[in-house]
């Protein structure tokens, strides 16, 4: 199992921080995002435009990283301006 938190102003679409997710194999932090479906899919989008710090374990890691059992992996937001952008899009 992994942990995934949501830090700063971010949060899932039903105003979750904090999550958990059983991986049988190690996966890429894309592929984590994406199989925890529309909670988590403006994630793949705030990383591009670099809006979003990923962590694994308080490494700083890419969307290509790999997660594995025990891992925590952090999303950390941050704009640059200090405004929002960050919460999903309903």
């Amino acid at each position: 199992m992994i942990t995934i938190t949501l830090m700063g102003q971010l949060q899932t679409t039903d105003g979750e921080r904090d999550l958990a997710c059983e991986l049988p194999t190690p996966v890429t932090v894309r592929q984590v995002i994406q199989r925890q479906g529309r909670g988590l899919r403006h994630m793949l989008q705030l990383l591009r435009e670099k809006k979003v710090l990923v962590t694994i374990n308080k490494r700083i890691a890419s969307e290509d990283s790999l997660v594995q059992d025990g891992d925590a992996v952090r999303f950390v937001g941050h704009d640059g301006a200090g405004g929002s952008g960050l919460a999903p899009s309903f």
